[in-house]
């Protein structure tokens, strides 16, 4: 029986005269002719440089924002023209030189990112994570299947790129195992892995991450500005709903009856079951388990009282400076790295505190790549504000929005699919979001649109388009997978695979921020949707 439809192989000629493959092919070349995100960096510091002598020179109208003072009426009393600073001047280019050490050690998402991989590493390192996901799925009933994986796979997101390698092959083989097409579980697994990338009701590393990016960028408009690291916290949990669903639907009724005309390697199929926990993980598992319910039981029983430490001097959990806020970090720390620890002596993975110690160095050993980004988005920021180039954007490009008059619910939609364009080129969510951010978030803080709120649009548009570019990292890695259990795949049948997930996330999921904006439910901690 031959493959057809969308996961025929077609000869190379008919796949060159489809418009789709060949608007594929053309961002494939596109994308590969880019520079390291590292290097974009770069060219972004050098580019701001030159802009900001020659804008040195140039008498702007527009009003600085952050020079704004008012009476108590309201009134303005004293506001100055935007400049930009020169940075090639000798007193920039010195300052920026004597700075460039604590510019990299203070760039806000670079400790949070670390300390919280260093738990997330441990628990993933001992098998604590693995054994979670293996133990969800193998009890699984086959008609709860596909809302469960996808569920997994959006869980997965917290132990960064494990769901890559771990959440998608098990989908296969599940789906597998109950006598599903294994390619739509491969597909289902890598729409909530990648494709939901951004929805979760746990806390992950991209949530410090990109708050770190927003505060800054907001602290152009106004340097008082804090936004908490789970500003979107509640939005990005209600977002799962909105996966599971749409991408249920796909799965079950669109894409596994298209899927039966394609023949599966039987052997494959059958040599792939789901492996069993054995009896020393089961039971480390939910000794594990236990412990983190009662490291939560804890902290939430610590938490209540009115005299807590937890709280602030006004007595809030969630106000702006409370101890609990600045703690959520080494709580994330401390959740993953315990349990994970306690798994792994009960498992045997852990024999001793140096199997703990080299699970933190192999966490920081992936991190790698992410500091030479770091440090190259750190030295661009610094320049970038202190040009008063994002300030200038920001300020220029309201007054243009404000000249169209558009709603700011076109204003976000817009945002959502920029995003998503720009995210088939570069797939980094840090490094697209260090770029766009301080341009962004003030340009929107000056037509009233709060920085949690540009920053979850951003999410939707980071989110939904991972799955159909080749230039995902992962991508060739999704194609072995597939290869697995049919032959002929390839880049165009994972892409045609994925295609109406991308589509349908990026509309469903669009549509619910715009209901849930409407509504007024809250974004997240010590999120608002308006600014001031």
């Amino acid at each position: 029986m031959k493959a057809s439809g969308a996961f025929e192989q077609r000869p190379a000629a008919v796949e060159r005269q489809g418009l789709g493959q060949r608007v594929l092919n053309a961002l494939e070349r596109l994308g590969n002719r880019l520079p390291d995100p590292a290097m974009l960096f770069v060219w972004a510091w050098l580019v701001t440089l030159i802009a900001s002598a020659v804008l040195a020179r140039v008498e702007f109208d527009a009003i600085d924002p952050r020079t704004v003072q008012r009476d108590p009426a309201g009134r303005i009393t004293h506001a100055e023209p935007i400049r930009v600073v020169s940075q090639l001047s000798g007193e920039a280019l010195t300052k920026f030189l004597a700075r460039m050490v604590k510019t990299f050690v203070e760039f806000p998402p670079l400790g949070v990112v670390l300390v919280a991989m260093l738990g997330v590493g441990v628990a993933d390192q001992t098998g604590f994570i693995r054994a979670c996901i293996r133990a969800l799925l193998s009890v699984t009933p086959r008609k709860l299947l596909t809302p469960v994986l996808l569920l997994v796979a959006i869980v997965s997101h917290s132990a960064g790129d494990t769901g890559y390698v771990l959440v998608i092959p098990l989908g296969g083989a599940i789906f597998a195992a109950a006598g599903r097409h294994p390619l739509a579980g491969i597909a289902a697994a890598f729409a909530g892995v990648s494709g939901g990338y951004s929805a979760n009701f746990l806390p992950s590393g991209l949530d410090p991450l990109l708050q770190g990016f927003t505060q800054s960028a907001a602290q152009i408009v106004d340097p008082a500005r804090v936004v908490n690291p789970l500003c979107n916290w509640f939005f990005t949990g209600a977002s799962c709903l909105v996966i599971i669903g749409v991408g249920t639907w796909l799965t079950d009724c669109v894409l596994e009856p298209r899927l039966r005309r394609v023949p599966v390697d039987q052997q494959a199929a059958s040599s792939t079951p789901v492996e069993l926990l054995t009896g020393r993980e089961r039971l480390g598992l939910g000794i594990g388990l236990g412990v983190m319910a009662l490291g939560l039981v804890g902290l939430t029983a610590a938490a209540i009282p009115s005299d807590s430490p937890f709280r602030s001097q006004a007595g809030s959990l969630t106000a702006h400076g409370a101890p609990l806020m600045d703690a959520i970090i080494p709580v994330i720390f401390l959740l993953f790295l315990i349990p994970g620890v306690t798994y792994g002596v009960v498992a045997g993975t852990v024999k001793s505190h140096r199997d703990v110690i080299k699970a933190m160095s192999h966490s920081m050993s992936t991190m790698g790549y992410y500091l030479v980004m770091a440090f190259a988005a750190a030295q661009f920021t610094y320049v970038f504000r202190e040009s008063n180039l994002g300030a200038l954007l920001a300020v220029e490009g309201a007054l243009v929005l404000q000249r169209l008059g558009l709603p700011a619910q076109v204003t976000i939609v817009g945002i959502i699919l920029l995003t998503a364009f720009v995210n088939l080129l570069v797939g980094s969510a840090s490094a697209k979001w260090a770029v766009l951010a301080p341009i962004f978030v003030p340009m929107l803080m000056q037509l009233g649109i709060s920085p949690e709120l540009t920053q979850a649009a951003y999410r939707i548009g980071d989110s939904t388009t991972n799955i159909i570019t080749p230039l995902l990292p992962y991508f060739p890695l999704i194609v072995v997978f597939a290869q697995r259990y049919v032959k002929t795949a390839g880049v165009g049948t994972i892409v045609s695979l994925m295609l109406p997930y991308s589509l349908l996330f990026l509309l469903s999921w669009t549509l619910f921020l715009l209901v849930y904006w409407w509504l007024g439910l809250p974004l997240g901690l010590q999120a608002v949707y308006t600014h001031p």
